[in-house]
């Protein structure tokens, strides 16, 4: 009997005590956010990530009732801020906007037996907030309309030394190029930089080749005929640029991306908040003056739902494994 009473009492408490649990995260979901948002940017101020996260950032400020800020934590390709934002409270005050590189570096890092973090179980997608499409470019120096003519290019002129600048050892064009040079059979040297600055300098002074980086980047020069755009890895021609191929009308369907930048929060995030979050962010990429910001910027609203997100990331992540998987 003593025995059936211990085992009631125990049940009892352990009841309580999720109700306890339970009655906290709702009474948390309900008044969220009771305090200022943190949106971490694992990148330096002023590129198209944290453009894009302070756009995002004032509208959600305006109609969630308090600050959401805007923290850049820039370092390792990202996974500082990552990383940071991954060992956070679940409870909405802490989230993240990332880009492309964010599945890129988390399965090279993975890979090599150092990632920090999972992301697969460490975060909880929000939304992709906007498509901002990958463009390779070139110096106007270089006589090829496109990636296919200058494949041709190199391959008939075995004496031609062109190289490809990225934005870094790891980071999106350095893993896009040397695919290119498997699937093209073509030899082009990388040469890496600090950030898309330096590297759109050198482009323009004719000492680089060929480069490639989110179109904000590079789009005002593009129009302005200084840089020659090649292709675009995104699944569709771009609006902004219409007479420039995709890779997969170029014959590179391995080369395909959609280039992106999402919100994400803490692993076991309420849902209540995820959800809350989900549609501050849709309601502010959609918001008629950011769109225009946007359009300026070569980017494209969108306002996913999480499970769209979620199956965007683990698409890329296994591309992404193939890709890295073949360079070695």
């Amino acid at each position: 009997m003593n025995l059936l009473h211990r085992q009631l009492r125990t049940s009892i408490k352990l009841g309580v005590l999720f109700c306890m649990l339970g009655v906290h995260w709702l009474a948390q979901a309900q008044t969220y956010p009771s305090r200022p948002v943190k949106m971490i940017v694992p990148f330096p101020a002023g590129g198209t990530t944290d453009i894009v996260a302070r756009l995002v950032a004032q509208k959600m400020s305006e109609s969630m009732g308090q600050p959401v800020t805007v923290d850049n934590r820039a370092g390792a390709g990202g996974s500082i801020g990552a990383d940071m934002m991954a060992k956070a409270p679940p409870d909405g005050h802490t989230i993240l906007m990332h880009n492309l590189s964010f599945p890129l570096a988390s399965v090279a890092q993975a890979l090599a037996n150092r990632s920090p973090f999972n992301v697969e179980t460490d975060f909880a997608g929000v939304s992709i907030a906007v498509y901002v499409p990958f463009v390779w470019t070139a110096s106007p120096t270089v006589p090829a309309k496109d990636l296919q003519e200058l494949a041709n290019l190199l391959r008939n002129n075995a004496s031609l030394q062109y190289n490809y600048g990225s934005t870094g050892p790891g980071s999106t064009m350095h893993v896009l190029g040397e695919a290119y040079k498997r699937a093209t059979k073509v030899n082009i040297m990388h040469i890496p930089f600090k950030g898309a600055a330096p590297l759109k300098q050198e482009l323009l002074a004719g000492r680089l080749q060929i480069g490639g980086d989110q179109l904000s980047s590079s789009l005002a020069e593009i129009k302005a005929g200084t840089i020659k755009a090649l292709a675009t890895s995104a699944s569709k021609r771009i609006p902004e640029l219409p007479d420039v191929p995709t890779v997969k009308e170029l014959g590179l369907p391995s080369l395909e991306l959609e280039g992106w930048n999402g919100i994400f929060a803490p692993a076991k995030t309420p849902k209540d908040i995820i959800e809350r979050l989900n549609k501050e962010v849709i309601s502010a990429v959609r918001h008629p003056d950011v769109m225009k910001r946007l359009s300026d910027l070569g980017a494209e609203a969108v306002g996913s739902t999480p499970s769209e997100q979620d199956a965007m990331l683990k698409k890329q992540m296994d591309q992404f494994r193939t890709i890295i998987r073949d360079m070695k």
